[in-house]
């Protein structure tokens, strides 16, 4: 379960920044997580409560932003939706392709007091 050393680097990351703005507790946080970034939603729900305890993020409200997957046919310029990472074009049938988005994980915004 690679979600909870995901989960502490979020923490870590957001202690971090908190301390940078001198703010003690982490009121909100929000994330970035594509559909495709190999997250297990319900492993990260379980990691994040287990985890924030005794943190600054311990009563943190936590949103999820749920990137949906896209990627672009690299022989025909198609734009679709992706599921995984061998779907084919819907358009020419082809496999290469540059996946646009839904891979993300990251830390969109902190607030902090």
């Amino acid at each position: 379960m690679h979600e909870l050393s995901i989960v502490m680097n979020i923490i870590q990351i957001a202690e971090q920044q908190a301390k940078a703005a001198n703010a003690s507790v982490v009121d909100e946080i929000e994330l970035d997580i594509g559909t495709m970034s190999g997250i297990d939603m319900d492993s990260m729900d379980f990691a994040w409560e287990q985890a924030v305890k005794q943190t600054m993020l311990q009563n943190s409200v936590r949103k999820v932003n749920r990137i949906k997957a896209k990627a672009k046919c690299l022989d025909c310029g198609a734009e679709f939706a992706i599921e995984k990472y061998y779907d084919a074009c819907p358009a020419c049938g082809e496999h290469l392709l540059d996946i646009l988005q839904g891979t993300e994980l990251r830390v969109k915004s902190l607030t902090v007091s």
